[in-house]
């Protein structure tokens, strides 16, 4: 839990993001985790995964844009990623975080721009996902969300089992027919509005899967935790859940063993695949969330 607190906390130091791209282990660091910096290298990444029976929902690397400008060039990538999708007729949509567009400058911007890239992607025949952050954007993420819904039904959530809202959150998803992806969480929250130990995340993690499975639309089941995997095999065996209805969803680099066991086994499989220069943030996220992640960093660092 120490690791883990301290690896979130730097993820929002700067100073630390000079220091670790400074530093000789990062690029290793980045090609576990990351496809790439380039469209070029997402489609690389993507038309491997689709040669392992994979899919792919590719998110341009940004996020806690500050500047109107930087805001308005982020939806554009987004645009022009859609497009490369389509062309490229890649098994694979678009994560998109709402700060990367502008949310915390304005409500407004942030929805005025995910309006311009659903409606690209809805030209383009695609799904896009909006991916939660901190509990401190929730509401103003799913405000923006309801403003684009009543239009733009090619858009989904997601939602953190480590919150307590989750709960009624994802009931009021049933109720809208919205697609969810549901994963644990992996900002640095406290005890206030999340639960603080593991096995009350990995356990509202399971309650609220079964409800999706059970109810949803199409749910997104992303962790990488073998024990709830199981859980919820046994739970769609149980209640004749067929395997169309949903799909497991896992980040790229990580658990490559557990993926292609899915889908050996028939389970529909997607992989979180970022690629771009903004890859701090995220990647310090990744490597607190499981300690096998910072020991790769460890080992690469005594191999410098």
């Amino acid at each position: 839990m120490l690791a883990r607190f301290i690896l979130l906390r730097l993820s929002e130091s700067r100073r630390m993001e000079a220091i670790v791209r400074r530093t000789p282990f990062s690029q290793a660091l980045v090609r576990r985790f990351i496809a790439g910096e380039t469209l070029e290298d997402a489609a690389v990444a993507v038309r491997a995964l689709q040669d392992r029976g994979m899919m792919a929902t590719l998110d341009y690397l940004g996020e806690n844009v500050t500047n109107p400008q930087e805001a308005g060039e982020s939806a554009q990538r987004c645009v022009e990623l859609v497009q490369f999708i389509r062309d490229e007729k890649l098994p694979a949509y678009v994560s998109v975080k709402l700060t990367q567009l502008g949310l915390d400058i304005s409500t407004d911007m942030a929805a005025q721009h995910m309006a311009r890239i659903l409606d690209a992607a809805a030209e383009a025949g695609l799904f896009v996902r909006i991916d939660m952050e901190s509990s401190a954007h929730v509401d103003r993420t799913l405000e923006v969300f309801r403003r684009l819904w009543p239009q733009h039904r090619n858009v989904g959530l997601v939602f953190q089992s480590y919150l307590y809202r989750s709960d009624q959150d994802v009931e009021q998803a049933i109720r809208d027919g919205v697609q969810v992806r549901l994963v644990k969480g992996a900002y640095n929250e406290p005890p206030t509005v999340a639960y603080p130990r593991k096995r009350d995340v990995d356990a509202s993690f399971l309650r609220l899967a079964k409800r999706l499975l059970n109810a949803g639309n199409y749910p997104a089941i992303a962790t990488h935790d073998g024990t709830l995997i199981a859980a919820i095999k046994e739970f769609c065996r149980d209640e004749q859940i067929a395997p169309d209805r949903y799909e497991f969803q896992m980040l790229y680099g990580i658990r490559r063993d557990l993926q292609e066991l899915l889908v050996r086994e028939g389970y529909r499989m997607r992989v979180y695949t970022p690629f771009g220069t903004q890859w701090y943030g995220y990647t310090m996220r990744r490597l607190a969330e499981r300690p096998a992640n910072v020991w790769f960093v460890v080992k690469n660092l005594f191999r410098q």
